[in-house]
């Protein structure tokens, strides 16, 4: 399980009307996955103890609940998921919890039906939300208040946190839809494992085309491999990309196909799809996971990263990250 913040162990004496009483502890909080917990770390600061169950490298499309998730989840005050049917078979469980705990699926509470992408299989509904970051940041008024609500007396603390972070937000969108805009015209289509990044394409102007559907549950068969192939060939595109939590092995037949009909691809470099990167590193972070995304895909494409924007300057030097 990973951990997103520690906290103070000792509870801080308040006075009040001459007696002393202990400040309330954290809220101890329990996500699925990474891209919920960060944010919601991020939002209740001191006043929140985030987890998250799936930690790198996880696929939540085939997650299945173990014992110490299920105890876990027990020991929770609030629980957030995102829904969509991307949490699998643990779905079924975040819904008997549901009666016992407030949960919360962000995704559907928070992003209204029109801004989200309909595909033609059993999930309805593209769950890959947070690869479009004004999305995905319309689950922080969500967070903020079931935060309040757990600790009313960190409001005004949480609702700071809310809006600094919004903020973030709001300037690393516009800095990979410049980013991306930098990449020749010819050269913007995005070719990975799976449909992971069809907001992404959608919200920064680049063509994506994934080997795998939506989900990973299902096999990638031969005939997919010759219809990226000639996606690759035809497009001229010059680099595919790999998935942190994908084998690459699909992406590699693509290459090897490519390259048997006389077109040289390379791997453009490693994905974060439906998975962050390690804790205490800038790809653990939600800010870091897309950074690192777009400056992949904008330099194996040929473009240019645009200068971080003056809201992103403290999470770079936190990280070590040229601003420009």
């Amino acid at each position: 399980m990973k951990r997103w913040k520690m906290t103070l162990g000792m509870l801080v004496p308040l006075a009040l009307g001459g007696q002393t009483m202990a400040a309330e502890p954290p809220v101890t909080t329990v996500t699925t996955i990474g891209m919920i917990a960060d944010v919601a770390a991020q939002v209740g600061g001191e006043c929140a103890d985030v987890s998250a169950i799936m930690g790198p490298g996880v696929d939540p499309h085939l997650y299945q609940a173990s014992a110490r998730d299920v105890a876990t989840l027990q020991q929770a005050e609030q629980i957030f998921y995102s829904g969509y049917s991307l949490e699998g078979q643990l779905g079924e469980v975040l819904a008997r919890f549901a009666d016992i705990t407030p949960t919360v699926a962000v995704a559907p509470s928070s992003i209204d039906t029109a801004s989200l992408i309909t595909v033609q299989d059993v999930y309805g509904i593209d769950p890959h939300l947070w690869m479009d970051v004004s999305l995905w940041a319309r689950i922080i008024p969500t967070l903020a208040e079931a935060f309040v609500e757990a600790r009313p007396d960190c409001e005004a603390a949480i609702r700071a946190n809310a809006d600094t972070y919004d903020i973030q937000l709001e300037a690393l969108h516009g800095w990979i839809e410049e980013s991306i805009a930098s990449i020749p015209e010819a050269q913007r289509i995005l070719v990975t494992a799976h449909d992971a990044f069809n907001y992404y394409g959608r919200a920064y102007g680049i063509e994506v085309a994934g080997i795998q559907g939506i989900s990973t549950e299902t096999e990638t068969g031969v005939a997919d491999i010759r219809r990226m192939t000639q996606v690759v060939i035809e497009r001229e595109v010059p680099a595919v990309f790999i998935e942190s939590t994908i084998n690459p092995r699909t992406v590699q037949a693509v290459i090897d196909a490519a390259r048997d009909q006389g077109h040289a691809v390379e791997i453009g470099g490693q994905l974060y799809s439906d998975a962050m990167g390690e804790a205490g590193t800038a790809g653990g972070t939600y800010i870091g996971m897309l950074h690192a995304n777009t400056r992949h895909i904008v330099e194996a494409l040929g473009g240019e990263l645009a200068p971080l924007p003056a809201p992103l300057e403290a999470w770079a030097e936190r990280w070590d990250i040229p601003a420009s």
